[in-house]
């Protein structure tokens, strides 16, 4: 994302994974005070964690303070191993969270994705409330609803959602909350991949955001 980047890997079940972490300015934090993992979009149409939502979401997180930690799923990039549907990606997050939490033990945790990486943060957030250990919250942008079986989230999840969204179209997004009662907010004439919008992301996020 810039020079300060930390690129490093870890090994997961299908192999090697590429991950990258971002730290907040030292200037206005001198240390990070919370961790942010975030997940990109679907592999096999193109998403890798340079993605531009992706990297936004992980500029917004270094800007509330917290490390942000990004890892392109298997095979994207230099991560080894073939698409797993969100299975064996879940399982791979899961193990960079543990990574990070070795460095990071204390931390409050969130949790941000695009698109497909949704899934898979609704998953590892699913996975971490029966372990007793769930983050303190979400933020989930184009939430894959109607693409993949997403499971229900917290209440106090920020959601972000394009008007214009012809991949995931609001509705499928309004079916899926509606019997949880939790809001989305959306972006008039956004598309998808928010192209001439990502600002609205930074600002919606930074101004909901709860650092109590």
């Amino acid at each position: 994302m810039n020079a300060q980047t930390e690129h490093f890997s870890l090994q997961g079940a299908a192999g090697n994974l590429q991950c990258a972490l971002d730290l907040p300015d030292p200037e206005t934090h001198a240390a990070p005070i919370g961790l942010a993992l975030v997940a990109h979009p679907h592999p096999l149409f193109g998403g890798t964690m340079d993605n531009k939502v992706a990297q936004t979401l992980a500029r917004t997180f270094t800007g509330l303070g917290y490390a942000a930690v990004r890892m392109n799923f298997r095979g994207v990039g230099k991560s080894e191993g073939t698409h797993d549907a969100g299975m064996g990606e879940t399982d791979d997050m899961e193990l960079l969270l543990a990574a990070m939490r070795a460095r990071y033990p204390d931390l409050p945790l969130a949790l941000a994705g695009f698109s497909f990486g949704t899934f898979v943060q609704a998953r590892l957030q699913q996975r971490l409330q029966e372990n007793g250990k769930p983050a303190e919250r979400m933020a989930l942008v184009g939430a894959a609803a109607g693409k993949w079986e997403m499971p229900a989230i917290p209440a106090n999840t920020i959601l972000i959602h394009g008007e214009l969204d012809d991949t995931i179209p609001l509705s499928a997004v309004l079916d899926w909350l509606r019997p949880q009662d939790i809001p989305v907010t959306v972006i008039p004439g956004a598309d998808h991949f928010f192209h001439r919008r990502l600002h609205h992301i930074k600002q919606l996020i930074t101004s909901m955001w709860d650092r109590a």
